[in-house]
């Protein structure tokens, strides 16, 4: 959905988290403002950010990853040429996809997260003292390695010894494993999607009306993320 435009410069990163740092000039020396990152929301709309730099490009088996520094949002995960989440304010979203759940249920001890590789569904999961296990399942190793090397914020997550890190297809993890889990995560691409006025019959609200024909009970419900441009959804069942 997502494309780049114009010219990137590319800086290199400044650091790495296992506490060496590579012969490449730091990302504060570099300010430019020339180059611009642009996703397409809808056919007859974009979306673009000014940029600082590109930190990173490249590719895994599955998928093309980039970050890049941004002037109004910070640094930005990209992958496939879609944003995943931005530093200001991914709060927002990986908050809203963890906590309503955790403190729905009466006495969650373990959670399963399906995707999730950046680590921030992990994070938010682990603020819970009585949590006692994570499994974290996501299939692209490369872009894990990546996010636990760059993504300085959840750092302390991909070292806590409660989070039992998996590579492999969440589907067919869940399916071979044979205890049950408190809670379920999916923190996939676009689990739910935007919900706002505009954009919400794109998957939410047939992700939504799916789920009601297994589940009992079924709750949607919304937030503005501003780095998605959009009201995003969740669903909790």
């Amino acid at each position: 959905m997502g494309e780049a435009v114009e010219i990137f410069y590319p800086n290199g990163f400044s650091k790495i988290c296992n506490g060496t740092t590579k012969n490449q000039p730091p990302v504060e020396e570099t300010r430019q403002f020339d180059s611009w990152y642009e996703e397409e929301i809808d056919e007859d709309l974009k979306w673009s950010f000014a940029l600082k730099s590109v930190l990173y490009k490249g590719s895994s088996e599955y998928q093309d990853i980039a970050l890049l520094d941004t002037k109004r949002f910070g640094k930005v995960l990209v992958i496939d040429g879609k944003m995943q989440s931005a530093e200001v304010d991914e709060f927002i979203y990986h908050e809203c996809l963890i906590h309503p759940a955790l403190l729905f249920h009466s006495n969650p001890k373990t959670v399963f997260i399906m995707g999730g590789g950046e680590g921030s569904a992990a994070r938010e999961a682990l603020r819970h003292k009585f949590i006692d296990e994570v499994v974290m399942c996501d299939i692209d190793e490369e872009v894990v390695n990546f996010c636990r090397r760059y993504l300085t914020v959840n750092r302390d997550a991909f070292c806590n010894k409660k989070l039992n890190l998996v590579i492999n297809d969440a589907k067919a993890e869940l399916e071979k494993r044979t205890e049950k889990f408190d809670i379920i995560v999916g923190d996939l691409a676009d689990p739910a999607g935007p919900a706002g006025i505009f954009t919400h019959k794109e998957v939410f609200s047939s992700i939504y009306h799916t789920i009601r024909q297994v589940f009992k009970y079924v709750l949607a419900y919304t937030a503005h993320v501003p780095s998605f441009a959009d009201t995003w959804g969740w669903v909790m069942v």
